[in-house]
C-alpha cells in the first residue's frame, strides 16, 4: 500500500470519527447542526469510497459533493446564529 493510499484511508477514518462526534453533539446537546455535521462527513466518506473505486460518474460525484457543501453550510449558519 502506498503512502497516499494509507493517507486516504486515514482521512476516511477521521471523517467517520467526525461524523460520530456530530451525532454526539446532536444527541447530547440537542443541536440540529450536529446531525448536519454528521451528514456532511457521512457524505464525504461515501464520496471518498466512490473515488477510490473509480467507477462513479462525474455528475454523481459533483452532486454528492454539492449536497455535502449545502449540509455543512447549513450547519455553520445554525452555529453562527446561535445565541
Amino acid at each position: 500500500m502506498t503512502f497516499s493510499s494509507s493517507l486516504q484511508f486515514l482521512s476516511i477514518g477521521l471523517e467517520v470519527v467526525i461524523g460520530i462526534l456530530g451525532i454526539a453533539i446532536a444527541v447530547q446537546k440537542k443541536k440540529l447542526y450536529g446531525y448536519l455535521i454528521a451528514c456532511t462527513f457521512a457524505i464525504y466518506v461515501a464520496y471518498d469510497l466512490l473515488a477510490l473505486m473509480g467507477t462513479a460518474a462525474p455528475l454523481l460525484m459533483a452532486a454528492i459533493f454539492f449536497v455535502a457543501t449545502l449540509s455543512i453550510l447549513t450547519a455553520i449558519w445554525l452555529i453562527y446564529r446561535e445565541q
